[in-house]
């Protein structure tokens, strides 16, 4: 395992217990923005960097009965308390690494990616492995339940030109990855970018 990947398992898993209690009112960000998503019945789904597992339910609820939702993350701690929540009813959980996910090419109608981006340690092949399990026009959001702005706050940081998440940086990102960017909101109260597979 590669050092980005044991930092990443370490800062999460450490985090894991007390995740969901300390963003407690998340869950209507998740839910607009998988409404927002645009999810069909029947649609196959994959939660990446799933955590916690708070998108489930709402992916669940939008591809409903027929379609298939699989949440992949590299931590299992994280995955351990979406089990205690019993957010796996959702969906089916794979402790696995996004950026090599044990998944066939174009298997996926869309990806569902909340807080994913920012730690994906390389950020252009990362994406280009989630759109190698999307289908030809299948979709992508990247999503946050807070904006940049808000975020960077949070953090007690302040916003740089070379955010990935910037509308300038991430539109080319993505074009480079195999996507094209036709959505882009970066409020306080959400960060959302929805892009559609490219051939």
């Amino acid at each position: 395992m590669s050092d980005d990947h044991t930092h990443v398992q370490e800062f999460f898993g450490a985090r894991a217990a007390a995740w969901d209690t300390k963003f407690p009112d998340d869950a209507p960000a998740f839910e607009a923005a998988v409404a927002e998503f645009g999810l069909r019945p029947g649609d196959r789904v994959l939660d990446a960097g799933c955590g916690t597992g708070r998108a489930l339910t709402p992916l669940r609820r939008a591809v409903g009965p027929s379609g298939t939702v699989v949440g992949a993350d590299l931590t299992p701690e994280m995955l351990a308390r979406a089990v205690a929540a019993g957010r796996d009813g959702a969906g089916a959980l794979l402790c696995a690494d996004v950026a090599r996910l044990p998944l066939r090419d174009g298997c996926l109608d869309a990806v569902f990616a909340a807080g994913l981006i920012a730690h994906l340690p390389e950020p252009a092949r990362n994406l280009r492995e989630l759109a190698r399990v999307v289908r030809s026009g299948g979709r992508l959001a990247l999503f946050h339940p807070i904006g940049r702005a808000a975020l960077a706050a949070r953090h007690g940081r302040q916003l740089t030109p070379d955010d990935l998440r910037a509308e300038a940086n991430l539109g080319p990102l993505l074009a480079g990855s195999g996507w094209r960017m036709v959505s882009y909101a970066d409020e306080d109260a959400r960060f959302l970018a929805l892009a559609v597979r490219q051939d």
